[in-house]
């Protein structure tokens, strides 16, 4: 339509300009002539075709009162809105292995990059001779053990004394204990696998001397990966275990669908934050301790809501806001109205409506800003 106006308009113009030079040319010469008859005749016919103008003009600016937009029908749909922030992955099983055990490594049974089950035997720290301790310590309480026995068996009978019962049983008992207490020390030279996973690195060499608090190694275990990120406190009640969660791994440029598994009690009071965390799943051993994710997590659902793109919403002067819909709609043609509406909340480009539209009622999309109450739409 505007391409057939502006057609119109550019011919309009070329003819009046061309047939301008002529009447120019025929004007000086009957004004040359003196002849009055022809004068009155030639101003009868400019004043025709000035008349056939003006129908012209008025005719393109009835087509101008006319808009041409886009538009789409409203319909009921299933509207979200999504909390965006940002999280760590993390995991609780990277740890850095330390001895509790003072002496020379005499064992380093792994390597990095190398995966180990839960318990499995690392390395071996030199004991220092308590294992002739435990030796000597086992022989006194198998001793020990005979002693006490046979007194039993004699008190039993009513032979012997009672203090010798006793001092055999304490003798046993003590030996007993003496014998634990070497085994616990013993266990403490043997570097075990506190959980399954793997060796991220090696922190020391077989032969060097070790002691509490100084480094073996790191483990980490990546099959139970989750992401931690702080919430805002106004969604303490829209954030539940279970709420499915969309993680973005910047790095990696993937998708993952993870669920929150924990949601803090506590609210910190710097910040007015909560803690929650959100279980994801490793299947392809991809995600790393420490890497950025992106977290998309529905706290609003409805059902059947009315959506329109959130920038058809318009505001007045009033601070009210309102969109355009078309009436009397008559093949591609209809009239614009201004309806007010109250709005919800915007998500992915698209923004729910409370109040002011209906299922079917036809919004315009395209040429907002141009049109206005009333006006014809061609679309």
């Amino acid at each position: 339509m505007s391409k057939r106006i502006l057609l119109f308009t550019a011919l309009s113009i070329f003819l009046f300009s061309c047939s301008n030079k002529e009447n120019n040319t025929d004007t000086d010469t009957l004004i040359a002539s003196k002849n009055l008859a022809s004068i009155k005749a030639k101003r009868a016919e400019l004043q025709t075709q000035i008349t056939k103008l003006d129908e012209a003009i008025a005719s393109l600016d009835t087509k101008v009162e006319e808009a041409l937009v886009s538009v789409t029908t409203v319909k009921d749909t299933v509207f979200s809105h999504y909390l965006e922030v940002q999280g760590n992955v993390e995991t609780k099983e990277n740890l850095i292995i330390y001895p509790q055990f003072s002496g020379i490594l005499t064992s380093l049974n792994v390597v990095a990059g190398q995966k180990v089950s839960k318990g499995q035997l690392l390395g071996m720290i030199d004991d220092g001779g308590l294992s002739q301790q435990l030796a000597q310590a086992q022989s006194q309480l198998a001793l020990a053990k005979t002693t006490f026995e046979r007194q039993k068996r004699l008190w039993d009978q009513k032979i012997g004394s009672e203090i010798q019962f006793l001092q055999a049983q304490t003798n046993m008992v003590s030996q007993q204990k003496m014998v634990s207490q070497i085994k616990a020390q013993l266990a403490k030279t043997r570097i075990v696998a506190p959980f399954s996973g793997v060796i991220d690195e090696t922190l020391i060499e077989r032969g060097q001397v070790v002691a509490p608090g100084q480094g073996l190694m790191r483990i980490v275990n990546l099959n139970n990966m989750y992401v931690s990120t702080s919430v805002p406190e106004n969604y303490i009640g829209k954030l539940k275990v279970g709420t499915s969660v969309d993680v973005y791994l910047t790095s990696l440029d993937k998708n993952y669908s993870g669920k929150i598994r924990q949601v803090a009690n506590n609210i910190n009071p710097n910040n007015r934050t909560f803690t929650i965390e959100v279980s994801v799943p490793n299947k392809e051993n991809l995600l790393r301790p420490n890497q950025v994710a992106k977290l998309r997590i529905v706290d609003y659902t409805a059902k059947n809501a009315i959506v329109v793109p959130t920038n058809v919403v318009q505001e007045d002067g009033g601070k009210n806001k309102f969109v355009f819909i078309v009436t009397n709609t008559k093949g591609t043609t209809g009239i614009a109205k201004k309806v007010l509406v109250e709005l919800g909340q915007s998500s992915n480009n698209v923004t729910e409506i409370l109040s002011g539209l209906s299922a079917d009622d036809i919004i315009v999309t395209e040429g907002v800003n141009t049109i206005s109450d009333g006006m014809k739409l061609n679309f």
